[in-house]
């Protein structure tokens, strides 16, 4: 009888699972999850999400930081009518388009190529990579006051490099009008070109070698084989390094500051430049919400469509 009883009983344990056994016992697989990611989100939300709306609903007010005091009235779209009234703001934007455009372009021209070179693991290519990849190691602030020595009109060694070709003078191009853009334009590139060469190697080295072999069975230039095979595989990482520097470039700030400080006049003056004036200068807190308002609408509308053309190109 008794031995019957243990049977049946052991029989019972065995017909319950292996999961309702482990939550009987204590907390579910769902619940350990939501434990630990929990405090996570939270934190993402109270870091990111709080100040988003928060600033957002600054945009509609006169609120002027530096008068915690002052009666705040909710004034509607002004703030918004105001700046897609502006010149100067239309003019910001196209500084910073100019920056965000020509230093991209000389990023992806450059950095491919030194990716393409490096892949061919030739004697020394790990020392190399190193020395590159220093520049983007260093702090932007760094970067800007180390280039702002070079480009001085009397002692730096860029004045020299010009005058050694064409007799220019105390030539300064961080203090001539119509080169000063192009300045934070070479200094980024500088900076930022080894990020994106990182980026185009490891595509290139994602290759298969198998594929090169078979075009040259089937009797393909090299030529032909860098854009029927090389430029199409490592399209995705380029449009991906394209995306990244789009969106830092866009909200570019310290290294600018350094270099020119927004100057000569406002011809290097970027949009996030002049934000930080309106908002801790000027202290038009709603209104300089509003700006930023309109550039995190714009940067992530942009990068959504961009997002999506990745995708596509990836399925292809």
């Amino acid at each position: 009888m008794a031995e019957s009883t243990l049977t049946a009983e052991g029989s019972r344990r065995a017909q319950v699972p292996v999961g309702s056994r482990g939550r009987t016992q204590g907390l579910s697989d769902r619940a350990v999850l939501l434990l630990f990611i929990t405090p996570t989100l939270v934190l993402l939300l109270a870091i990111n999400i709080f100040p988003l709306i928060w600033n957002i609903v600054l945009s509609f007010t006169n609120y002027r930081a530096n008068q915690p005091g002052r009666e705040i009235k909710w004034i509607g779209l002004r703030n918004y009518e105001r700046l897609l009234g502006s010149e100067d703001i239309w003019g910001y934007l196209q500084v910073t388009a100019h920056f965000v455009c020509w230093s991209i372009f000389f990023q992806v021209l450059i950095g491919f190529s030194l990716a393409w070179l490096l892949n061919r693991q030739f004697r020394g290519h790990a020392f190399w990579t190193t020395v590159i990849v220093l520049p983007m190691m260093l702090s932007p602030a760094v970067v800007g006051t180390f280039w702002t020595y070079l480009f001085q009109p009397q002692s730096g060694i860029f004045n020299y490099i010009v005058n050694f070709f064409i007799d220019a003078g105390d030539f300064s191009m961080i203090g001539d009008v119509a080169l000063a853009p192009w300045t934070i334009v070479i200094v980024d590139t500088w900076m930022w070109t080894p990020f994106v060469m990182l980026i185009c190697l490891a595509g290139l080295r994602s290759i298969p070698e198998y594929i090169y072999e078979a075009a040259e069975v089937d009797g393909a230039s090299p030529w032909r084989q860098f854009w029927t095979i090389t430029v199409p595989m490592v399209l995705p990482f380029l449009m991906l390094a394209v995306l990244f520097r789009a969106i830092e470039n866009f909200k570019m700030f310290d290294m600018v500051v350094e270099l020119t400080s927004g100057g000569p006049g406002s011809t290097t003056e970027l949009a996030s430049i002049n934000l930080k004036r309106e908002a801790f200068e000027s202290w038009k807190t709603g209104y300089s919400a509003a700006f930023a308002t309109i550039l995190f609408v714009t940067v992530f509308g942009a990068a959504n469509i961009y997002v999506k053309i990745l995708n596509q190109v990836k399925k292809r």
